[in-house]
């Protein structure tokens, strides 16, 4: 084993825990801030109201008017963006060193024991911290949702204060049972296809909580003086239920066939070491219950009549699932999978 290597992942490990925490914080700042929003905006459609009805609007300027200040003039009218925008432009940049400095942290704990770094369960959530990352910044380059970002960085900290902390182990070789080709293969796979659903999850509960607000602005709209500014500016701010029913079913629909895939290539590694394809340990049976709820969560987003809430909902249960999976069944329950590390 070489210890140089194992430092500089742990060091590595912890420049994103803090890069992580940091987006965190920038993302929920962004999100927070929509409550003042309407009065901006409120004030911009005042400006707007003024220039239309023949008002004038004035630039101040510092310095001389030379040809310089001149061509000046168009950056000058630009406002800056909205202190909310700017923490959550900083989010997405922290967000970035943090899962790169998780993929250091990862490729040098392989180098540090000269094998695929999952051989227990630190390992295992630092992999899926990072390609959760790695698969929100791809979902958010393709559709510019910040706000989701919230959503999708909260369960990547707490897996990673929790790899951080309860679940850490000095990189060294890997148990026997563990010696298999088949690790290569099923490790992996249930590693990038929970990171994927867990991104199809948490958009699934933001489409929730986007839809509970439209629902209540809609009813205090009965009455002037029920349109209150909170609904409005997350609503304001918030991805449209299109957009993030669109994130979470395209999501799922890459991730579950590869934790399809991992849950019997697993099935093929239990026959290997353990001479049965399947037992019912407490993670088999949890990974079932999840790969049930997903297939029923896709199978009601193709049915016209469980499309939207409904279907939301299966998503969610399964979001949960997953969770539970990787919390409570690593941490709690004792089986044939407790040489992850931590039992």
């Amino acid at each position: 084993m070489n210890e140089t290597w194992a430092q500089i992942s742990d060091l590595a490990f912890e420049a994103a825990l803090a890069g992580y925490v940091m987006a965190l914080v920038c993302y929920a700042i962004e999100l927070a801030s929509t409550r003042g929003s309407d009065a901006g905006q409120i004030a911009s459609a005042g400006s707007a109201r003024d220039s239309a009805h023949g008002g004038t609007s004035t630039l101040t300027r510092t310095g001389g008017s030379g040809p310089a200040d001149r061509d000046q003039i168009g950056t000058l009218a630009r406002p800056l963006a909205p202190w909310g925008v700017r923490f959550g432009r900083a989010a997405v940049v922290v967000t970035v060193v943090g899962a790169a400095a998780n993929v250091i942290s990862v490729v040098a704990r392989g180098l540090a024991v000269g094998r695929l770094p999952l051989g227990n369960m630190y390992e295992f959530v630092s992999v899926i911290c990072a390609v959760t990352t790695i698969c929100w910044l791809i979902v958010l380059a393709r559709t510019g949702a910040r706000t989701l970002g919230t959503f999708v960085m909260l369960p990547v900290v707490i897996l990673a204060l929790v790899a951080g902390t309860r679940l850490y182990v000095p990189a060294a070789p890997v148990v026997p049972a563990l010696n298999s080709y088949w690790k290569w293969i099923h490790v992996t796979t249930i590693a990038i296809s929970s990171s994927i659903l867990l991104v199809s999850g948490a958009a699934s509960v933001l489409y929730l909580i986007r839809g509970r607000l439209e629902r209540r602005q809609s009813a205090g709209q009965r009455d002037a003086a029920a349109t209150v500014t909170r609904p409005r500016s997350l609503l304001g701010v918030l991805p449209s239920t299109a957009t993030l029913d669109r994130i979470a079913y395209r999501t799922a629909i890459v991730g579950f066939p590869l934790f399809t895939f991992a849950v019997i290539a697993g099935a093929l590694w239990a026959e290997v070491a353990w001479g049965r394809y399947w037992g019912w340990d407490p993670k088999e049976t949890c990974a079932f219950v999840t790969w049930v709820l997903y297939a029923a969560y896709l199978h009601a987003r193709s049915t016209a009549g469980w499309r939207g809430r409904r279907a939301a909902w299966i998503c969610v249960l399964g979001f949960v699932s997953m969770l539970f999976n990787l919390f409570f069944i690593n941490m709690v329950v004792s089986g044939l999978h407790s040489y992850a590390g931590l039992n």
